[in-house]
């Protein structure tokens, strides 16, 4: 199968399709490369040809890289993968340096071929990196379309030569919200900002690129940096300007990353002495600090984890085999509070009819009200319109009549956290709905067996947990209960996909999986402040092993109030089996006081009028006294992140998590840990299994025993095994 096709129109202007066949969006494969290649030689070598047209054949231009084929170099190459990595790399830059240079004579810039790309949507990675080299770039008026080098968000950085075109097209300055921060913008935005050159309507991409060939000069071909005198804009480094530039942009990546994510330290390197050569030296130089990330296990975890298994789950890699599909046509949300209201605008937004119940029309209305003031901010970010706004409204519907959820294919239950009260809405809505309806609760806590006792058909109820703000998380728990059937999994599955949101399923334990990880990591502070821990150690200590808030911060996001139901809910639960700490009194002093986190601007953060955090509360010392003699950063670091991991492998042990993929996938997404180590299990394989027995039973024997490995983790480090050596893509419980 072919995926770049090639066509000579009768102006002499050719025209190279990317078309991957059996797929949604091209992606560059070793093969794409090599056939690009073939057809640039072709317009290259025949004079009749006067330029050609890079272009696609689909509604986008291109979403990347497919990242498996540096996997597979790596992999080719041995005992020498640095060397294979290297090599692809540079091939790959020839065909842009070709396509660059264009056959123009190297010491007159003259004689060269105008090769324009002309983009009819989205451009991302190698989507862009290849326009870059080209002479001109023509973007459709697309609202829908990216721009952009989004490399940086799976640990890797732009190595097609973009991080060195960009920086020379831009400087250091302007690239590097780009390349440091992975930003994608609209067309319109993407002109502004310099990364492209035009923008056209739709039906004009192919002749506007057309009549720019035509009247193209050889100057318009030869690139800022191929011309005599190029000077990079904002300076390079030891041009005065430029030097601040750089002593910023060092100050603004270690301030964002915390030293956690080695591609951003690379690739900045490869900028910082790119721009001290010459362009054929910079990309060679781009080249080599690409191949030494890629060897990173650091950056092999982030690929595995946020591109190979995160797309494999929203695929549908665990979706129950012959089961017809079951995508939803009209959803049931019952309750229209936070959580209601966007399930309900998320469900709209994909096209499903909702209808949104609550026990007053007051309640219900403020819950619609949330999509209608989403959609005013698309409107005043011109990212929506008018009509786009009412057709999102028309779809749901507000109301406090059971009856109204005749019809529905889905029941999303979002009411309050109560066995009684859930019991009560399931019985009811079950009188009313389809014998077909499958039955979801949205519960971050309470059993779903519990709860399926008051279901007349419990095979069709299980547990959906969405994690808030719905509209902005990208991940949702599913969680099968005892009698749970196929079916109902796979509607769970439809829906979430439906909808534009990564899937996990797990079986029915308490916690289930996300919050049986999460909550340890703030008990595991709490403890911490109770026996006298520096509090901004502690929460320093997790920024730098890549979390996005420490676990103090995030106690305050989630409420204290919330940690105090949670905990007192738990005592009761498990009576005598609690295992009570001296973490649950800094919890109860907290909620002793009122101070419930940012909801009443206090908790562990002091804040302003308008909520925003102004330090640590310096009271919290009078309570629970710093003491004199403090841990060091990597034994809190330890603590923190094997609370939260050896949770992670109790729950593979147990059976809650059925496939690691879902582990790893789910801890980035859901509670955000360390997202350059690919996830928990990711983690313990770049650690170790011997070494992570080795910190566990020494964190054991002056902590205490929730630190002891489980019987898992020993096996596997007695047999010197790795997770996903021995689980696999078809990872199943132990």
């Amino acid at each position: 199968m072919t995926d770049f096709h090639y066509k000579l129109d009768d102006d002499g202007i050719a025209i190279i399709t990317w078309d991957c066949p059996d797929k949604s969006m091209n992606i560059m494969s070793e093969t794409g490369f090599a056939e690009l290649n073939g057809h640039i030689d072709t317009v290259l070598g025949d004079d009749a040809i006067k330029g050609a047209i890079i272009t696609s054949g689909k509604d986008s231009f291109a979403a990347g890289m497919d990242l498996t084929v540096l996997a597979e170099w790596k992999e080719k190459g041995g005992d020498t993968p640095a060397r294979a990595l290297m090599d692809g790399v540079m091939q790959g830059h020839e065909v842009m340096r070709k396509i660059e240079r264009a056959g123009m004579d190297p010491k007159t810039n003259k004689g060269g071929k105008p090769i324009v790309a002309a983009l009819p949507g989205t451009g991302l990675g190698i989507g862009l990196e290849i326009p870059l080299a080209c002479h001109r770039i023509f973007v459709a008026d697309n609202p829908k379309a990216k721009i952009g080098l989004p490399e940086i968000m799976v640990g890797i950085f732009p190595g097609g030569g973009g991080t060195t075109r960009l920086v020379r097209k831009l400087g250091v300055m302007n690239a590097s919200s780009f390349l440091l921060e992975g930003k994608t913008v609209a067309p319109a935005k993407a002109k502004a900002a310099g990364l492209i050159d035009e923008v056209v309507p739709a039906d004009e991409l192919i002749s506007s690129a057309k009549a720019w060939i035509e009247s193209a000069t050889d100057a318009d071909l030869v690139k800022p940096w191929d011309a005599k005198g190029y000077k990079m804009p904002g300076g390079t480094p030891y041009h005065p300007a430029g030097f601040m530039t750089f002593v910023g942009a060092t100050a603004m990546v270690h301030g964002k990353t915390q030293g956690a994510f080695p591609a951003a330290k690379a690739m900045l390197a490869a900028v910082y002495e790119g721009a001290l050569v010459p362009f054929d030296q910079a990309i060679r130089i781009e080249a080599r600090w690409f191949t030494n990330i890629l060897l990173n296990p650091s950056s092999s975890a982030m690929i595995n984890s946020l591109f190979i298994n995160k797309g494999a789950l929203e695929k549908g890699a665990v979706r129950p085999k012959g089961i017809p599909d079951q995508s939803v046509k009209k959803v049931g949300v019952l309750g229209a509070g936070m959580m209601g209201a966007g399930i309900a605008l998320v469900s709209a937004l994909a096209g499903i009819e909702v209808v949104l119940i609550d026990q007053s029309q007051e309640a219900a209305d403020k819950g619609k009200a949330y999509s209608e003031a989403h959609a005013d901010k698309g409107i005043a970010r011109k990212k929506s319109t008018p009509e786009k706004k009412e057709k999102l409204l028309s779809l749901i519907t507000a109301t406090t009549d059971l009856e109204a959820l005749k019809g529905c294919d889905l029941i999303v239950e979002a009411v309050f956290e109560d066995v009684g009260v859930k019991a009560e809405m399931t019985k009811k809505v079950e009188a009313i709905v389809g014998e077909d309806c499958i039955f979801a609760t949205n519960t971050s806590t309470l059993p779903i067996s519990e709860l399926a006792k008051a279901s007349a058909r419990p095979e069709q109820f299980i547990g959906i947990h969405f994690f808030s703000p719905v509209d902005k998380m990208l991940l949702v728990e599913i969680i099968k209960g005892k009698e749970t059937g196929d079916r109902a999994v796979a509607k769970s599955l439809d829906f979430v996909r439906q909808i534009r949101k990564t899937p996990i399923v797990v079986n029915d334990e308490r916690f289930f999986y996300a919050n049986r990880c999460i909550i340890p990591y703030g008990a595991e502070a709490n403890r911490m402040v109770a026996e006298g821990v520096e509090p901004a150690l502690i929460e320093n200590a997790a920024k730098q092993l890549g979390f996005p808030l420490g676990p103090l911060q995030l106690g305050d996001e989630t409420s204290i109030d919330l940690a105090e139901k949670i905990m007192r809910a738990t005592k009761a639960a498990l009576g005598n089996a609690y295992p009570a700490s001296n973490g649950d009194d800094v919890v109860q002093k907290l909620f002793d006081m009122g101070r419930l986190g940012r909801k009443t601007k206090s908790g562990f953060y002091d804040y302003d009028e308008k909520g925003k955090r102004t330090g640590l509360w310096k009271g919290l010392g009078d309570h629970f006294p710093v003491s004199e003699d403090q841990p060091s950063l990597t034994d809190v670091q330890h603590r923190l992140a094997m609370a939260q991991v050896l949770e992670a492998v109790r729950a593979l042990e147990e059976g809650v998590l059925e496939d690691i993929r879902e582990g790893d996938v789910g801890a980035i997404l859901g509670w955000g840990f360390m997202p350059w180590s690919g996830g928990p299990f990711s983690w313990l394989d770049i650690l170790g299994s011997q070494k992570a027995v080795e910190i566990c039973e020494d964190l054991a024997a002056r902590y205490g025993d929730r630190f002891e490995p489980p019987a898992l983790l020993k096996e596997m480090a007695k047999n010197g095994e790795s997770f996903y050596g021995r689980f696999g893509a078809d990872a199943k419980a132990a």
